[in-house]
């Protein structure tokens, strides 16, 4: 059975206790405890954020089954544990790393590199969407509007967050092997250019379809499926890139190479 967000912990019968209850449901108080969470390495769980990391390819409905449990368990929609970040965070310094070996740069372009896309693509970006969405299906689609019933601006993030891992390793680790090897897709060529583009679509797609995943599991939002509609104009974008030669792989090594002069 999904659980709903009908609970509140000021439904207890002592005036003390609730006003405890609530003073730890805060968003504030989760924000403190996930903060300080970062600073015992000995309290997170790698082992269940790598496990998390793999069925977001294999199986994606399954990690948002652990997400309904633990809003059962702990009244919470949102990661209070920041495990499954710190190992992409380290995903991504790691293949940011491989792209400026493979786009031959030297020590300081490499650590600008690394900065803009710490900083800008992952952090400021990730904070952007993951604020609109949050305004976006709060405003539009709750089924009813209801103090007990909203969506955690901390869950935005984590549904970023999930599908922003498929689409690194995918764009960040996969294609580097095909960058100036095997296909040499940073090329002109229709091959070149076809693999690269196709790695774009599956790897926007699975974003795409994660992001729609987690909206989708909060029993208390209506007409999720419009999160589908943007696959629309990504197939459309796609046939236009092959049939006007558009190389995407192309486009973003010159702007990595661009950013760090």
């Amino acid at each position: 059975m999904l659980p709903t967000t009908s609970y509140s912990p000021l439904s207890t019968g002592n005036g003390s206790l609730s006003l405890r209850d609530a003073a730890r449901h805060t968003a504030g108080a989760k924000r403190y405890k996930y903060l300080r969470r970062l600073l015992h390495v000995r309290q997170m769980d790698f082992e269940f954020a790598a496990w998390q990391m793999l069925y977001l390819f294999t199986s994606p409905q399954r990690v948002y089954r652990n997400f309904h449990y633990r809003k059962q368990t702990k009244d919470q929609w949102a990661r209070d544990d920041p495990a499954f970040l710190v190992l992409l965070s380290i995903w991504l310094c790691v293949s940011t790393v491989g792209f400026g070996v493979v786009l031959e740069m030297g020590l300081v372009e490499m650590m600008k590199l690394l900065l803009w896309v710490v900083f800008i693509d992952c952090i400021g970006v990730g904070l952007l969407i993951s604020t609109l969405m949050w305004v976006v299906t709060n405003k539009y689609l709750m089924k009813q509007q209801s103090k007990d019933h909203d969506v955690e601006w901390g869950y935005a993030f984590d549904v970023h967050l999930n599908a922003f891992y498929p689409l690194l390793v995918i764009l960040h680790f996969l294609q580097l092997f095909f960058i100036n090897h095997i296909v040499v897709i940073n090329s002109d060529w229709f091959l070149g250019y076809f693999v690269g583009n196709t790695l774009w679509l599956v790897a926007i797609g699975y974003y795409i379809y994660i992001t729609f995943l987690g909206y989708s599991a909060l029993p208390f939002l209506k007409n999720t499926v419009v999160l589908l509609y943007p696959f629309a104009l990504l197939g459309l974008l796609y046939v236009l890139s092959l049939c006007l030669g558009w190389n995407f792989t192309k486009g973003l090594c010159w702007f990595y190479k661009f950013r760090v002069q």
